[in-house]
């Protein structure tokens, strides 16, 4: 790709990153389906905000992290100019200043569209969640705790796209953060979550250990960190299925069983790539997440899906 050449327009849509989306777009899309399978209906206005809050959300993800890792992506186009795609402030797409500002505009609209929400759904707790999930990307990515460098940004980035995202789009849709069939399911998406969460730091090992960030993979190294990623994929398929022979208000087998096979089916073609996806193997690292991302992306919108129908279709 030639960076001159590319328009103001197309250089904010390559810093946006619509190919990452889905890593925040589906949990928001369960949360949705279980709120509306909890109320018996599905709320336009929720779906509404659903979409305009995520829009803002992923706005304010992208940028600033492009901005919190600027140092660590030169590094890394320093280390390997031909082994990673162009960085957007590094090489010099856009100004580290308007990423930083494109930002924090893009959280501040979050807010007000999660406030106006609020009041129109009568839901008060819209801003309070909505707040938190920006938090935890806060305390992720920007100072002073910056834990996706300290340590420990793995584990947040579980809570905040396996826990906090699904409960606030079940909280708009039903009036309840916590209903009965995601904490059923929770479990399951927070370990796929942390699944992707380990494998996301594959592609940047070396160029994070030199830059001092504290990740599984800097820590752990190249393969036992694959290996927990594909342990947590094949425990949250396992989770999603044993919630259906659980005791009190539970998804019925059949919800949970086809989510769990395509999940399965996705985690064994990954489990074969495997053993190519070697340290500074960046080509084989790509197709790898990109089988994880599957298994992750595809069984829970289908598991979305059937729980939708179970919910508002009347088979509860």
């Amino acid at each position: 790709m030639r960076v001159e050449s590319m328009s103001p327009a197309g250089r904010w849509w390559y810093a946006l990153k619509p190919a990452s989306w889905p890593k925040v777009f589906v949990p928001a899309l369960f949360g949705q389906a279980v709120g509306a399978a909890t109320a018996g209906q599905v709320s336009a206005g929720a779906l509404v905000f659903g979409v305009a809050w995520m829009l803002a959300d992923v706005a304010f993800i992208v940028l600033l992290n492009d901005w919190g890792d600027r140092e660590v992506d030169a590094l890394k186009r320093r280390m390997f100019p031909r082994g990673c795609s162009p960085k957007t402030i590094p090489d010099g797409l856009l100004p580290a200043g308007a990423l930083l500002a494109a930002g924090l505009g893009a959280g501040a609209l979050a807010l007000l569209v999660a406030w106006g929400a609020g009041v129109a759904l009568e839901r008060p707790l819209l801003l309070p969640l909505a707040a938190l999930g920006l938090g935890l990307f806060a305390a992720y990515t920007l100072p002073p705790l910056r834990l996706n460098y300290r340590g420990g940004g793995e584990l947040l980035e579980m809570v905040g796209v396996g826990g906090v995202l699904p409960a606030l789009h079940a909280y708009s849709q039903c009036g309840a953060w916590a209903p009965a069939w995601l904490l059923a399911l929770a479990p399951g998406l927070l370990a796929l979550a942390l699944s992707s969460a380990l494998a996301s730091g594959l592609s940047d090992e070396e160029s994070d250990r030199a830059g001092g960030k504290r990740t599984f993979t800097t820590w752990l190294g190249n393969a036992a960190t694959r290996r927990g990623a594909e342990v947590l994929l094949g425990l949250g398929a396992l989770l999603w299925l044993a919630v259906a022979w659980g005791a009190g208000d539970v998804p019925p087998v059949w919800v949970v069983v086809p989510a769990a096979l395509l999940t399965g089916v996705f985690g064994v073609r990954l489990v074969r790539g495997s053993p190519a996806a070697v340290t500074n193997a960046f080509g084989a690292q790509s197709v790898y997440k990109v089988e994880l991302h599957r298994a992750i992306w595809w069984g829970t919108v289908v598991l979305s899906a059937l729980v939708l129908v179970a919910g508002v279709g009347g088979a509860r």
